[in-house]
């Protein structure tokens, strides 16, 4: 997400023993049916964040899901309308597995692997089976799927299914972005993407990525920019094509117009539109095909948004790049650089024009604009540095 409200969200997995990367979903759980929790406000304990386009969401070490920020749309999940600088509750008492912030709404995935969606429903974007205006509390997803994993767009979102893995999206699809081979105009309901079995699915602006459970890397839609990473030109892929390259990769993150991911070596490569520097290569070249981050570093994870992209070092310390809040008082660096505070971070998540993390004693911070108390610090003042997430209102 960023300040233009164009970007995808981003969804992240930390279990609470251990992590878990964004290319595969949480291990399964016993299914059963979402049930009240009976949590208490206090500090919050968090295993996974998501930073959207001025809404967060998180998942607390008790499976409870809170919300905080911009909720103009229903995007807070909470019943209302309004905005709110402290975490708040998302209504409906169901417990969650999986959370992911888009433009402007939600989507998440309960242990029992049912999708829920809240927030904007422009275009279908809720996946509901039908368009609705905004919606302020959790509707499931339309279909009766069950799904490991969801992440939520601009105005498009996609998941894996369980127990198949196959990948499902719904929303706008003017691009392909919701990889059915057609470019019919809006879907409200999941429709399959072509081709084989999925572990992870994300979404960008217009185009959509995933990781095969052979590790191979796929996109489709939009492709501008390159951020297909076919290497080809065209403005819009149909169906999914295979990134260039032939790496092996564990997890991906498509963001505005570019996508970044991290092989099974813990290498990021980044590809598409740059002009921020957020592919973190040291240029503002174009690329459409993938190119190594600068500076060797190895990585667990990569989070994408707006024209800043950040992740988890295999050391746990979290670094930042491209044009956008870094994290260390600084707001532009075009290789990565890391973020200030000596934290440890088991997980990242970047939004637009902020960023939020878990670290791995479970405590929420963030850091960037808070124009609409997307920090959860109870200001809405900006921070340069990571500050942490305040206790629930």
């Amino acid at each position: 997400m960023h300040a233009r409200t164009y970007l995808a969200g981003s969804a992240l997995f930390l279990l609470v023993l251990g992590c878990d990367d964004h290319s595969t979903a949480p291990p399964d759980s016993p299914a059963s049916d979402p049930q009240l929790s009976t949590t208490t406000a206090a500090a919050l304990a968090f295993f996974q964040v998501s930073a959207g386009g001025g809404n967060t969401c998180a998942v607390t070490t008790s499976q409870v899901a809170y919300c905080w920020g911009n909720g103009t749309y229903g995007e807070l999940g909470n019943g209302d309308v309004k905005d709110h600088d402290r975490p708040m509750a998302v209504a409906g008492g169901l417990v969650f597995r999986q959370i992911s912030a888009g433009t402007n709404n939600a989507c998440g995935v309960t242990t029992d692997f049912r999708a829920y969606c809240w927030g904007d429903d422009g275009f279908g974007a809720l996946g509901n089976g039908s368009e609705q205006g905004s919606l302020a509390t959790p509707s499931r997803v339309a279909g009766g799927k069950q799904y490991r994993m969801v992440d939520a767009g601009h105005i498009h979102s996609c998941g894996v299914s369980y127990p198949d893995n196959r990948a499902y999206c719904w929303g706008l699809n003017g691009r392909g972005q919701l990889g059915n081979g057609t470019g019919s105009n809006v879907e409200e309901s999941p429709v399959a993407v072509l081709g084989g079995q999925f572990r992870q699915v994300t979404v960008g602006v217009d185009h959509s990525c995933g990781i095969t459970t052979d590790n191979q890397a796929w996109c489709w839609g939009d492709n501008q920019y390159g951020q297909v990473g076919d290497g080809s030109g065209g403005w819009k892929k149909l169906k999914p094509v295979r990134v260039a390259g032939g790496r092996q990769f564990r997890q991906i993150e498509a963001g505005d117009y570019y996508t970044c991911a991290v092989t099974t070596d813990d290498r990021a490569y980044c590809w598409g539109r740059n002009d921020g520097g957020q592919l973190g290569d040291g240029t503002f070249r174009e690329r459409r095909s993938p190119v190594a981050v600068a500076g060797g570093l190895t990585f667990f994870r990569v989070t994408a948004a707006g024209v800043k992209t950040c992740a988890e070092g295999s050391a746990k310390r979290a670094y930042c790049w491209g044009t956008g809040p870094i994290g260390n008082g600084t707001s532009r660096s075009l290789k990565p650089a890391p973020v200030s505070g000596g934290l440890k971070f088991a997980q990242v998540s970047s939004g637009a024009g902020y960023t939020c993390g878990v670290t791995t004693d479970s405590q929420g911070y963030c850091w960037g604009g808070n124009g609409q108390g997307q920090l959860g610090d109870g200001t809405t003042t900006d921070r340069p540095t990571p500050v942490p997430v305040a206790s629930p209102e």
